[in-house]
C-alpha cells in the first residue's frame, strides 16, 4: 500500500537523524546555483555531502538512448550526494534557483555510523519509488507523487511542485502529456485544485491516497 510507503521515514532513535553537523569539518558557505545548473556530474568523484538550503534538486542519469530518467528529488533541508563508493553515479542538477551547502568530512575519519542513516533514507525512497513505477495506471502514479510530495512538506493541503511537468513525467516514467491530462483529470474530479504550475491544493486527501495504493 502506498500509504504506508509514503509516510514519513523514521529513524532508529540511536541514529543522528541529520547528518551534517557531525561532520567535525566545517561547512563552506552556502552556492547558489540557478536553474538547471550543474551541481556534479555522473563519473565524477564523491567525497561530500550537500544539503539543500533553498530551492529543489534533481538526481537523474542519462540512458543509451538519450533518455533522461530521474531518480529523487531533494527539498530545502534535504541531504544528497551520498554513494556507496568514491564516484558519482548520477548527475545532480538545481531545479530553480538553488542554494546548496556542502559538508565534507576530514581526511581519515570514519564516518560510518553517520553516513547511516543517509543509506536507510535513501535506500527506503528507492525502495517507494519503485513501487510507484511498478503500477501500470498513470493516474495511480501520480496520485502517489501527489502524496508523496504533500508528506515531505509535512503533510499539507497546499503543495508546492518545484519541478515541471516534464520532471515529474521523467521521474514517473510517463510522457508530459500523460502528466498533464491526469493532472487536469483530477482537477475535474474535485480531487485536487490547480493553483498554478508549480502548486497545487489536495481537497480530497483520502481519494488521492485510495487512487495511490
Amino acid at each position: 500500500m502506498y500509504a504506508q510507503a509514503s509516510a514519513k521515514i523514521e529513524l532508529p532513535s540511536y541514529l543522528p537523524q541529520n547528518p551534517a553537523p557531525f561532520f567535525e569539518g566545517p561547512a563552506t558557505p552556502v552556492s547558489f546555483f540557478p536553474a538547471g545548473a550543474e551541481i556534479y556530474a555522473q563519473g565524477e568523484k564523491a567525497g561530500a555531502l550537500y544539503q539543500v538550503e533553498f530551492g529543489a534538486v534533481r538526481i537523474y542519469r542519462l540512458l543509451a538512448d538519450g533518455r533522461r530518467q530521474i531518480s529523487a528529488f531533494h527539498l530545502a533541508g534535504e541531504t544528497f550526494g551520498f554513494e556507496s563508493d568514491a564516484t558519482h553515479h548520477f548527475f545532480a542538477e538545481a531545479i530553480n534557483a538553488t542554494g546548496v551547502r556542502v559538508f565534507r568530512a576530514p581526511s581519515g575519519t570514519d564516518m560510518s555510523r553517520q553516513l547511516l542513516p543517509l543509506a536507510l533514507k535513501g535506500l527506503t525512497r528507492a525502495q517507494e519509488h519503485l513501487l510507484v513505477l511498478g503500477r501500470q495506471n498513470a493516474i495511480e502514479r501520480v496520485a502517489a507523487f501527489l502524496v508523496e510530495m504533500s508528506e515531505r512538506q509535512g503533510g499539507l493541503q497546499q503543495v508546492e511542485l518545484p519541478m515541471s511537468r516534464n520532471d515529474i513525467g521523467d521521474y514517473l516514467g510517463l510522457t508530459i502529456e500523460t502528466v498533464s491530462r491526469v493532472l487536469t483529470r483530477l482537477k475535474e474530479k474535485g480531487v485536487i485544485r490547480l493553483l498554478s504550475l508549480r502548486s497545487i491544493e489536495i481537497l480530497k486527501r483520502d481519494t488521492l491516497l485510495a487512487m495511490g495504493e
